[in-house]
């Protein structure tokens, strides 16, 4: 009886990977999609109108999503939680 024959497996190279260079202008880029150009009326992920309009993000009540506008100021936003409750002043 002979032996059953084994295949060869060649062995698999990894893909080359690719570099690319952290600049002021790719993290630009990359924070311009993830902030919203301006108030909206719409989700951006589930594009529900069922949205709440806070100073500085726009909180879609169906889905949960958190969208950051884009120049609008933190400090308001703030302010805006602990008087609505949301946050415990300090």
């Amino acid at each position: 009886m002979k032996p059953a024959r084994t295949k060869r497996v060649k062995p698999k190279v990894p893909a080359p990977a690719a570099v690319i260079r952290l600049t002021p202008e790719h993290t630009l880029q990359r924070a311009a999609k993830r902030l919203l150009t301006g108030p909206q009326t719409r989700c951006p992920k589930c594009d529900s109108t069922y949205v709440g309009r806070e100073p500085a993000f726009i909180h879609c009540r169906l889905c949960g999503k958190l969208a950051r506008i884009a120049n609008a100021p933190l400090e308001l936003q703030e302010i805006w939680e602990m008087r609505s409750g949301l946050r415990i002043a300090s």
